[in-house]
């Protein structure tokens, strides 16, 4: 049953990150359409980011509190609601807040999926299977990058949003019918008390920061980078999209699950092997996200693609399984919450002043910089304390 969550979670992830990446695919079709400046189209992201992020503790903490299927399930409903509301927008405005309409109902899935899979998968697998979920994130953000792509060179973009809520549903009522209400640990504590009690545990401020620095790179690469290689390399939108994803997504393909195994076998031997596995993560990607802002070299772009792919997926499988590590399961939805609120408002603010450096000095200033962040990120977690025991939290 444990493998069968992670399959079933790794669908819904994917309707998740496709919604979230078509949308930048999409941006000169929308931008003609409902007549957007570029500092509009960022404020697309940012919008969704904030909500996302400033709900998402609180989404985590129901998620601990309640239990994590319940959550899910409500989580998926809302999402397919806001994703049909979105093909049917005729404003900006009306675009801005069916993406923060998305943005509230994504709050709620991701630390419950994590933290259900995580209560799932003892030591051995856990980062295995954390990682296995994360490529389904991948592959909607290589199928939303190519798919927009195409649509919005051959199609109607509205019906993009409309296709993708009608599977929702669909997708909803298989949940429903398979999923079984979680009977794991759940936490008695108030919503402030987590609050107090995450802030107690050693290392946690560390974690944060670091995967803030990940989010401030992430979300300029799937905000940004389709525009800047239509217009800096001259691709036709399709090949934008599909080359601003697939190098990335299909290499983290490789890094979540070599990193993987590698960190769970590792792990029962070595306390800090996960710590040691995110810090190289970010070793790895740093240098080749700067690279992008200079080259005019498409095989070398391709190759800094993949090899920030590669640790980014090295960095993201052992996320949920630090943090448990850190915090134990009855924290472990709200301390991922606070993961995304942290992250999300750093890359929604990243990605705006990205659109203003586009208009201003250029958008190629903006990888270097974020790669000056990632190594900030690394050097955190390797003055990350070694954490000897969990607090209780039930």
């Amino acid at each position: 049953m444990k493998w069968l969550i992670v399959g079933l979670l790794w669908g819904v992830a994917l309707l998740n990150y496709l919604d979230r990446q078509v949308v930048f695919s999409l941006f000169p079709v929308i931008q003609k359409d409902l007549s957007a400046s570029p500092v509009e189209l960022g404020l697309i992201s940012t919008v969704f980011l904030s909500i996302y992020g400033l709900l998402s503790p609180f989404g985590g903490y129901v998620a601990d509190r309640l239990g994590r299927v319940p959550v899910i399930l409500s989580s998926l409903a809302v999402w397919s609601l806001a994703t049909w509301i979105t093909g049917h927008v005729d404003t900006m405005s009306g675009m801005l807040w069916s993406r923060g309409l998305m943005g509230a109902s994504e709050a709620f899935y991701l630390p419950a999926a994590l933290a259900l899979i995580a209560d799932r998968h003892g030591s051995s697998t856990r980062s295995l299977a954390t990682g296995i979920h994360q490529t389904g994130l991948y592959t909607g953000l290589v199928a939303g990058g190519a798919w927009g792509g195409w649509m919005g060179e051959h199609g109607d973009w509205r019906s993009v949003f409309t296709i993708l809520g009608a599977i929702g549903i669909g997708y909803l009522l298989l949940l429903a019918l398979i999923l079984r209400r979680d009977v794991g640990v759940r936490s008695r504590m108030a919503f402030a008390a987590s609050f107090a009690a995450l802030r107690r545990c050693r290392g946690f401020g560390a974690l944060v920061l670091a995967f803030t620095s990940m989010s401030i790179a992430n979300w300029l690469i799937n905000t940004w980078l389709p525009m800047f290689l239509f217009e800096r390399f001259h691709m036709s939108m399709t090949n934008a999209g599909f080359s601003a994803t697939f190098y990335i997504q299909a290499a983290s393909y490789a890094g979540v699950v070599a990193g993987g195994v590698l960190s769970d076998r590792w792990a029962q031997r070595y306390p800090r092997a996960r710590i040691y596995c995110q810090a190289a993560g970010l070793v790895i990607a740093a240098p080749f996200l700067a690279v992008l802002g200079f080259t005019g070299s498409k095989t070398l772009l391709i190759a800094a693609l993949i090899t920030f792919g590669v640790g980014r997926g090295l960095f993201d499988c052992n996320t949920m399984p630090n943090l448990r590590d850190v915090v134990g399961s009855g924290l472990s939805a709200t301390g991922y919450g606070i993961f995304n609120m942290a992250g999300c408002l750093a890359g929604g603010a990243g990605a705006a002043v990205a659109g203003w450096m586009k208009e201003t000095i250029g958008l190629r200033a903006a990888f270097p910089l974020a790669a000056i962040v990632l190594a900030a990120g690394c050097i955190l977690l390797f003055r990350t304390p070694r954490v000897e025991s969990v607090p209780r939290t039930a």
